[in-house]
């Protein structure tokens, strides 16, 4: 007869600890996905109040307010990558209204729009400032 003693873990047992494991991920993930939802919002919404404070910063300094490569200058290209007239920060394509201002017309005001690039089952997220210093969440 043999009496070795055999350590390790029973099929059960792995199957058991693979359902919590389960369990767990499908508890988890979606507020995980929320959260990362939310903070690139909450970055967008950031960004417009940077941009919002240096147009005003540029109007007090030029008398009109700026394009975003003027601005993005001003803030040392902080704000993000400026091509042709849109701003590109993380998932979000910051666009001025109209698309290529004249000196004039920013003495007037302006118009910025937020779209964040959606993929796949995310809604799409759009946000808007104005002159006027108010951001106001567009959609959803």
């Amino acid at each position: 007869m043999n009496n070795k003693k055999q350590s390790g873990f029973s099929l059960i047992e792995l199957l058991l600890v693979l359902v919590i494991i389960g369990v767990l991920a499908t508890i988890t993930f979606p507020f995980l996905y929320s959260a990362k939802q939310a903070a690139e919002n909450g970055n967008a919404f950031a960004s417009m109040r940077t941009i919002s404070s240096s147009q005003i910063s540029f109007f007090s300094q030029n008398g009109r307010f700026g394009r975003f490569d003027e601005l993005n200058t001003a803030q040392m290209n902080g704000l993000g990558t400026v091509t042709s007239n849109v701003l590109i920060r993380d998932k979000f394509n910051f666009t001025m209204t109209p698309g290529t201002p004249t000196d004039a017309q920013l003495r007037s005001g302006y118009s910025i729009t937020a779209t964040k690039s959606v993929t796949g089952s995310e809604l799409p997220n759009v946000i808007s400032l104005t002159q006027t210093g108010q951001i106001v969440q567009v959609l959803p």
